[in-house]
């Protein structure tokens, strides 16, 4: 059964043109070493859109790079920024790459991305130091938007009451809380682990294959372009 969660469709433009994505696979396939070309399609068998961590109003730049290169390393293909009063730019020397590979989707405003992620049926679950219930309780198998909140205020009031579900990481010592991209890892990496895995058919992981490989090779628009005349 396709994903619900997985935001692309065919066809994909590329330019002016509107293709298929086993058309950008046959056309872009021998500019893609073989050892690249099996590591895309590793990276896409494991990646999982039904999980999807949201990061709101973040002020340090390296916390949000820093979460961005975990999920990507866990295989989370969609990430969601709600932005603060600074534009955010990936620190590439967190995010190692991580940014190219995660579709990154950015808002100005918490209501238009709650909008987004409820329509596309998407529990909220945000985290909270208040009322809030232990990780473990919270089914994963539902496609699920983890909400982190920023650094001196935690996740904003709007978001709070339109979340189906706020949650906390139990803390063993006196600390009360986690730096924000600790937290975001650990509770991922549970998520991913309770939730059902990796959740593309065989439809989506071709598209989402096409994408890589634009992705990987440079002038790729060009290239497509010329090579259909």
């Amino acid at each position: 059964m396709p994903s619900t969660t997985f935001p692309h469709h065919e066809p994909v433009n590329v330019g002016e043109l509107a293709l298929s994505a086993q058309q950008i696979i046959d056309l872009l396939a021998d500019r893609i070493s073989d050892r690249r070309r099996a590591r895309i399609d590793a990276v896409v068998d494991e990646r999982v859109y039904s999980i999807v961590p949201v990061l709101d109003g973040l002020y340090d730049r390296g916390n949000v790079s820093a979460v961005m290169r975990t999920a990507e390393g866990l295989g989370v293909g969609e990430l969601h920024v709600i932005e603060s009063l600074e534009d955010f730019k990936a620190a590439n020397r967190v995010t190692q790459g991580a940014e190219k590979w995660l579709d990154v989707r950015k808002w100005p405003a918490p209501a238009e991305c709650l909008a987004d992620l409820k329509s596309r049926g998407f529990q909220v679950v945000a985290t909270s130091l208040d009322a809030a219930k232990p990780l473990d309780e919270v089914d994963f198998n539902r496609p699920t938007a983890l909400v982190f909140g920023n650094e001196r205020d935690g996740v904003c009031p709007e978001v709070l009451a339109a979340a189906d579900a706020r949650v906390i990481l139990p803390m063993g010592g006196f600390a009360q809380s986690f730096n924000i991209s600790v937290a975001a890892a650990l509770m991922l990496y549970h998520a991913l682990r309770e939730g059902a895995g990796p959740d593309l058919d065989a439809d989506q992981r071709r598209l989402l294959r096409a994408l890589y490989y634009m992705r990987s090779v440079e002038h790729h628009e060009a290239i497509i372009a010329r090579s259909l005349g």
